[in-house]
């Protein structure tokens, strides 16, 4: 019965996740969290290491959780699950792309997907940031307290990023962001 739940879930992942991995972080959270793969701290924490490494964050995602839930054939099923959406996609439209792309109602869809798939990503960075930032503490009332070592980090890597732009007139990779991510985490919580 996993194997079905890992491949149903991740396969609709794969259906729905317009705009690439940072627009699945959100089908993503909500398939691992309400079917409790995984801890909303394990998952943000599994999120940050899938960016870090090589690969597309949705196979990796997908992979670690399909191991972590039934093994190496529940890896191999959630990442098939994921990626079989794309690849089935891509082998329709490389048939009719030339044709498509002419269409104006192709042209329509896609151009009315453009603010959809910002604001999914949008959303997805804006609660990450947050949840780096504000700590809920589990107290009657659930209060919320600002996390200053996670403001500071962001600050710095925002500063980082700035400085980077204005000095050197070019910005600052994504290798470099995370390097500097890792090196931040190093100083501040050891």
């Amino acid at each position: 019965m996993i194997y079905w739940s890992l491949f149903w879930g991740f396969l609709q992942i794969g259906c729905f996740s317009f705009g690439g991995a940072y627009g699945a972080i959100p089908l993503i959270r909500d398939l691992v969290l309400s079917r409790g793969w995984l801890e909303e701290d394990a998952l943000t924490y599994m999120i940050a290491v899938s960016e870090s490494t090589p690969g597309p964050i949705m196979v990796n995602l997908a992979t670690y959780i399909g191991s972590s839930q039934a093994g190496f054939f529940g890896a191999v099923i959630a990442t098939l699950a994921v990626v079989l959406p794309s690849f089935l996609i891509i082998l329709l439209i490389t048939a009719v792309l030339k044709t498509a792309l002419k269409n104006k109602y192709f042209q329509a869809v896609l151009q009315g997907l453009k603010p959809c798939v910002i604001g999914i990503v949008l959303a997805a960075g804006i609660q990450m940031t947050a949840r780096c930032c504000i700590r809920l503490e589990n107290v009657p009332c659930k209060s919320m307290f600002l996390r200053p070592d996670g403001i500071l980090i962001a600050a710095l890597l925002w500063a980082a990023m700035l400085l980077s732009k204005k000095l050197r007139k070019k910005k600052l990779s994504p290798i470099q962001l995370i390097l500097l991510s890792v090196l931040a985490g190093i100083i501040f919580y050891s």
